[in-house]
């Protein structure tokens, strides 16, 4: 039982990590810079603790930054205002994100600029037969190690963690919670502390300063990645922005994109 918990546990934080530093701050709005060796290291860092729910650095960063400059508009990606259930928007977003992955939609070029790509890297992670590879390897590892059945119950939130993670904030973020800035989006802080989410469930705090790596704001609002991205960048591994670039959206009233 404990090393199955310990597993979930350690694939949770893991892959929430590599989710909020690269695919999001790094990725999305360019909260800090690196080397190429580094930022190949990370993207190798969240293929293997992402796993079956990989999802490319590139196609997240032009869907978050279409998030932040359609909020809860009919061209927002995600959002509770377009769709009936928290089902329906996950199916919404991976239809998306495939869109997004082949090409299949035309991007306005204020969403292209400063993308990290690896293709080669991100062509293994979305193929069938990755995620299925890495599906075989968390099954495998249930039967070794899983007490009893009931264990088993856990394995679909191993095989979609990215999307439960990112619905956790795109759902409920955008429905629950309080407010620090009261701006023309529905976004909330989910938690007083967040300790679950690793700061991404400050999400009021985030729309209002979407380029800051410290996405607390208030004294009580601890978020753990940016205590890790400060020891980073004290190892000069990463180089965080003293001023960032911001554009306008299209309203010129949603909160600024980092491009």
């Amino acid at each position: 039982m404990i090393i199955i918990l310990v597993f979930f546990v350690v694939h949770w934080y893991l892959s929430l990590f590599m989710q909020t530093f690269l695919q999001h701050r790094y990725a999305a709005h360019r909260a800090f810079s690196m080397s190429k060796f580094w930022e190949r290291f990370f993207f190798l860092a969240a293929y293997f603790t992402q796993g079956s729910s990989y999802i490319s650095p590139r196609v997240y960063a032009i869907m978050h930054r279409m998030h932040h400059a359609y909020t809860d508009t009919d061209k927002d990606p995600h959002s509770p205002a377009n769709d009936r259930n928290l089902f329906l928007m996950m199916w919404q977003v991976r239809r998306f994100v495939l869109d997004l992955f082949d090409n299949k939609m035309e991007i306005e070029p204020r969403f292209l600029k400063n993308l990290p790509d690896w293709q080669i890297l991100d062509k293994i992670g979305h193929s069938n037969l990755s995620r299925l590879i890495w599906i075989g390897v968390y099954v495998t590892f249930y039967i070794l190690f899983a007490p009893s059945a009931w264990w088993f119950l856990l394995l679909p939130l191993h095989i979609v963690m990215l999307p439960v993670q990112g619905v956790i904030i795109n759902w409920f973020a955008h429905k629950y919670g309080s407010v620090n800035f009261k701006m023309k989006n529905t976004s909330t802080n989910l938690f007083k502390v967040d300790l679950l989410m690793m700061g991404e469930a400050y999400h009021n705090n985030h729309h209002k300063n979407p380029s800051a790596t410290n996405f607390g704001f208030r004294w009580h609002e601890l978020d753990p990645t940016y205590q890790v991205i400060r020891l980073l960048n004290w190892m000069k591994i990463i180089r965080i922005h003293k001023q960032q670039k911001t554009i306008v959206h299209a309203d010129e009233q949603q909160d600024s994109l980092q491009v």
